[in-house]
């Protein structure tokens, strides 16, 4: 009983009370509080570690981030046809396993920064450490699962994590059941992930959503003409 609402819970309500935190929290905050929607540099208080650190925790995550969403939500027919989901799954492995490692080491960096560098500790708030922790732990989660993976050669919890994030996102009933029966560490590994979605508005990681992706396109400035410079 205990393991049939563990199972309906988090893996068939939490994501969606974690999904609508998400998008209704920073929504929220971006109205009534813009002023606080950044990342806060602590660059000033002790710069050591810092630029390696992020630029470490940047490029892992962003590899991560974007693996993870074309590796669970592509459908199985699409490319079936170009890479089984055997070669799939090792594809994922090395690059993930490659942004991890990097993630990780990015994070640990910041992570000992936040926590014993005295200057950053006094001036850090409870949200600000609870994301770098989380964080810490999810990556740590994904290195551990890459044994796990390995273990299954047929790919087949993958493939059923990838058709629980698809049903998850359609609206589609029975998703909870594709987790049944999956390593516990995968388990833990999506419950921590909606657990950062959850909070997600309430900590600096909103200055994702401010990506200023309009400067690609942004037409050329004319600072000053060529008639005023005669």
């Amino acid at each position: 009983m205990m393991l049939s609402f563990y199972h309906s819970f988090f893996f068939g309500i939490f994501p969606y009370i974690a999904l609508c935190s998400l998008a209704i929290g920073s929504f929220i905050r971006y109205e009534r509080e813009q002023y606080s929607w950044q990342a806060s540099s602590s660059q000033i208080l002790a710069d050591k570690g810092l630029m390696l650190g992020n630029v470490l925790f940047h490029i892992g995550v962003i590899f991560i981030f974007f693996g993870h969403f074309a590796g669970l939500l592509t459908p199985h027919f699409i490319y079936e046809k170009v890479i089984s989901a055997e070669h799939k799954q090792l594809l994922a492995i090395i690059a993930g396993g490659v942004a991890g490692v990097l993630c990780f080491a990015g994070l640990t960096i910041l992570v000992v920064r936040r926590l014993f560098v005295e200057r950053i500790r006094a001036t850090s708030s409870f949200a600000d450490i609870l994301i770098l922790v989380l964080l810490w732990m999810q990556v740590s989660l994904g290195l551990i699962s890459i044994p796990f993976s390995l273990s299954h050669h047929d790919a087949g919890q993958m493939l059923a994590l990838s058709e629980w994030a698809q049903h998850i996102l359609t609206f589609r009933g029975g998703a909870a059941n594709y987790i049944v029966g999956t390593d516990f560490v995968f388990q833990m590994h999506l419950i921590l992930g909606l657990s950062i979605f959850l909070v997600f508005p309430f900590t600096r990681l909103v200055h994702m959503l401010s990506a200023p992706l309009k400067y690609f396109v942004r037409p050329y400035q004319i600072v000053r003409s060529r008639e005023a410079r005669r």
